[in-house]
């Protein structure tokens, strides 16, 4: 299917999502079949809260499947020869400094199936992620971000240490 988006991601998020998709698949399935079972042996469906709960979970566990399923399907995983240290790529460690603030940060460019800013993990489709992919060391770029505009400066690029 060409409408088909490919979901970058690492080794490491590929096999949290399989091991994901198997406990849904082969644990949380069984448990909301089981609280189903129960409160079917309560009597009237119609008007039971706990099957209409199991019920409504049960839809959301299947739809976190087909969701994991379809990331699954379309993963293209981050090569690790494909990784630079001398241009911003997906899955480097970048180092900014904010050139009115003066103030540094580092972040991991990843594919967005694994951006976690709490984490200083942003997509490559972020603003900051999109507009420092391909530069080097010392290059500069204004960004449009939610909080305002930000000049920035790429003071270093290194490959993620195994």
């Amino acid at each position: 299917m060409a409408d088909q988006e490919e979901t970058l991601m690492t080794a490491e998020c590929l096999k949290d999502m399989e091991e994901e998709l198997e406990y849904m698949k082969s644990t949380r399935r069984k448990e909301v079949a089981a609280r189903i079972r129960q409160a079917i042996e309560f009597g009237d469906i119609s008007e039971n809260s706990e099957y209409e709960d199991a019920k409504n979970e049960q839809a959301f566990i299947e739809g976190t499947i087909l969701n994991l399923e379809k990331k699954l399907r379309n993963a293209r995983l981050i090569d690790e020869a494909d990784v630079s240290d001398v241009v911003v790529s997906v899955g480097c460690i970048v180092r900014l400094k904010d050139m009115d603030t003066k103030q540094e940060m580092e972040y991991t460019i990843v594919g967005s199936v694994e951006a976690d800013p709490s984490k200083n993990k942003i997509s490559n489709e972020s603003p900051i992620g999109k507009a420092v992919l391909g530069m080097s060391v010392n290059k500069k770029v204004i960004v449009t971000v939610p909080s305002g505009v930000r000049k920035l400066k790429v003071v270093s690029i290194r490959k993620q240490i195994k």
